[in-house]
């Protein structure tokens, strides 16, 4: 099928460098709230992609939990195939796509776990469903059927049935420490509107527009 009729003008907005903040963090701050207070579904959905030593990449959506001036934090499973890429080369991208604006924020840093009592901490917060579900997907591994899910889930929940869930030792959470963080903001003709922040040896920002 041929797709190439398939286009808009971009037109929402634009990004000056006068309108920028000089901390990354504090302008994906300001770009998120408003993602967030409009009509877009999952704000915090964000593609990641890791890659072996190899140069094998693979792509998925993960749900960004905590954001500071530290990096973005997400959790998995430490088994899945992000989680061994990501063990075995740091180096990793993660990008939001607020189409609706007609905005994208890409970031590259390194990715390190967190604390266990940094994953505990979020952990106690999900839902009891959702902590059930931790214990229960053998997370990029082959299963048999979705059947062998729900006996596992039935075992899981009658294990603790009568108390708190813990901790799954496998399960916990990664920051990605940012070393570039770029805003992109549509613009008619495609001559859109893209400014690079690039942490220094000093850990300060220096702020590039991109070309288009």
């Amino acid at each position: 099928m041929d797709t190439a009729d398939i286009r808009r003008e971009y037109d929402w907005g634009d990004l000056n460098r006068e309108d920028l903040d000089p901390d990354p963090i504090r302008q994906f701050d300001l770009w998120f709230a408003q993602a967030r207070d409009s009509a877009l579904l999952d704000p915090t959905a964000m593609s990641l992609a890791t890659s072996d030593l190899q140069g094998h990449v693979t792509n998925r959506t993960v749900l960004l939990k905590i954001y500071d001036q530290q990096g973005f934090v997400f959790f998995t499973n430490y088994e899945s195939t992000k989680a061994k890429q990501m063990d075995e080369n740091p180096n990793v991208a993660l990008l939001f796509s607020w189409l609706h604006q007609e905005r994208q924020i890409e970031i590259t840093g390194s990715a390190s776990r967190i604390s266990s009592k940094e994953s505990l901490k979020y952990f106690l917060t999900r839902p009891r469903g959702s902590q059930l579900g931790a214990w229960v997907s053998p997370q990029s591994q082959v299963i048999s059927s979705r059947e062998m899910l729900q006996t596992k889930l039935d075992e899981i929940k009658q294990r603790f049935a009568s108390g708190d869930i813990s901790l799954p030792e496998f399960w916990g959470g990664y920051r990605v420490r940012p070393q570039t963080v770029e805003f992109w903001q549509g613009r008619p003709n495609r001559l859109h509107d893209r400014f690079e922040y690039r942490r220094q040896a000093d850990d300060s920002w220096e702020i590039n527009r991109l070309a288009p």
